[in-house]
């Protein structure tokens, strides 16, 4: 039951145009709708989970108590608070981690180091797999698992579906913030600063020579941050990650690397 919920949802002009919004409303809840006019063109235009920005701003000047924003073919949620700040997936799968109480998750190497933190202070065994959804699924069901997701949005939860369900993810978010602020529920979760930065991978991968200098640079920083240097599953690039406690390192960090990334390519 959602009633007295004021929410936003972004539907990205996409699969769940028409069908989340009624879905909401006949939980109860009062919905301004966002990306709910598609054209067949118009999908993830300005909108959606890869694109928060308009309903970060109609959640901030509407007053509402939170959004939430699909990708084009639904299988994504990303939310915002009252403020209309981002709350990411990192974010989402550590609230629900914690209201379900599960024993493990799975996530990404792209996941934040503060989620990482807060799962061991709960006890909660974290499995790591390369980035992609279907790597997370493959992950939760070798190790028995029921919860897990990716930062970009994903949140596959096992004991529901089979696969990740943008719409069944928002609704399992309301139920867990159990009358709290989204803000205050995403706060338990200390964000790492992170800088990602792409480089042309012109048909290479990055040298044992550099993910060595990689492994000594992690070795270095133990657990006050890391690097991560990756060759894109999807697109021809190389794709660097910098994480430290603050914003200053997290850059510095990126830079290192990434004179060591252009280099080595050339």
């Amino acid at each position: 039951d959602l009633t007295g919920l004021r929410i936003g949802v972004d539907c990205a002009n996409g699969a769940y145009s028409g069908l989340a919004p009624r879905a909401f409303e006949e939980l109860g809840a009062e919905v301004v709708t966002v990306g709910d006019e598609p054209d067949g063109t118009n999908i993830n235009l300005g909108c959606g989970a890869t694109d928060l920005r308009t309903l970060q701003q109609t959640v901030a000047r509407s007053g509402l108590d939170l959004g939430v924003a699909f990708d084009g073919d639904g299988d994504r949620m990303l939310a915002v608070d009252a403020d209309g700040i981002a709350v990411d997936g990192d974010q989402i799968v550590a609230i629900l981690a914690l209201h379900l109480g599960v024993d493990a998750v799975a996530v990404t190497t792209m996941t934040n180091l503060g989620f990482h933190r807060l799962m061991a202070q709960h006890d909660v065994r974290v499995v790591t797999t390369d980035v992609g959804d279907r790597y997370v699924l493959e992950a939760l069901r070798r190790e028995g698992a029921v919860l897990g997701g990716e930062q970009s949005g994903h949140v596959i939860y096992l004991r529901d579906h089979v696969t990740g369900d943008g719409l069944a993810s928002a609704l399992l978010l309301c139920r867990a913030l159990e009358g709290r602020p989204l803000a205050e529920a995403a706060a338990v979760m200390p964000k790492y600063p992170q800088v990602k930065e792409n480089f042309p991978a012109r048909g290479r991968k990055p040298s044992e020579e550099l993910l060595r200098e990689v492994d000594r640079i992690n070795a270095e920083l133990g657990d006050r941050g890391r690097v991560l240097v990756r060759r894109s599953g999807t697109e021809s690039l190389i794709r660097v990650l910098a994480e430290a406690e603050t914003e200053a390192e997290a850059e510095e960090l990126s830079a290192r690397i990434g004179a060591l990334v252009r280099r080595e390519l050339g």
